[in-house]
C-alpha cells in the first residue's frame, strides 16, 4: 500500500520513533544505515507506516494504522504463497490473482491499472 506523503495527519507525533535497518552488502566489510524510515509507536510497537527520502512523494502505511474509510478493491493479488506457512488458507476470489513469488506487477502500477491512484 501508497501514499502520497502530504496527506499524512499523525496525532500523537510524540510517541512516535524511527528505525533504520542496517544493510550489509554482499562481500562489504561495513553495514550502512537504510533509506527507509520505519516508524513505529514507541508505547505499543506498532508499525506505523515507511518512509523513504529516495521517494518523498510517498509513504507506505501499515493497513492496520489506517483510521479513515479506503475503497473495497475490485480484486486482490495473493503474493509469495510459496513461502506461505501451511496452515494459511488463502482465500481466493474470482478475478483474484495469485503468484508463488513477486509478481512483475509493482503496487503503484496495481493501484493505476485498477483506477485508485490517488
Amino acid at each position: 500500500m501508497q501514499a502520497r506523503s502530504a496527506s499524512l495527519k499523525v496525532r500523537g507525533r510524540k510517541h512516535i520513533a524511527i528505525y533504520h535497518a542496517l544493510l550489509k552488502e554482499k562481500g562489504a566489510k561495513r553495514a550502512h544505515r537504510s533509506t527507509a524510515e520505519r516508524h513505529f509507536c514507541s508505547l505499543c510497537s506498532s508499525g506505523l507506516w515507511l518512509y523513504s527520502s529516495e521517494w518523498p512523494q510517498l509513504i507506505h502505511p501499515f493497513a492496520s494504522a489506517i483510521d479513515t474509510p479506503l475503497p473495497v478493491p475490485p480484486e486482490h493479488t495473493h503474493l509469495l504463497l510459496d513461502s506461505r506457512a501451511t496452515w494459511v488458507e488463502v482465500e481466493v476470489r474470482p478475478g483474484d490473482k495469485q503468484f508463488d513469488v513477486y509478481p512483475e506487477e509493482s503496487i503503484a502500477q496495481w493501484h493505476d491499472r485498477l483506477g485508485l491512484s490517488c
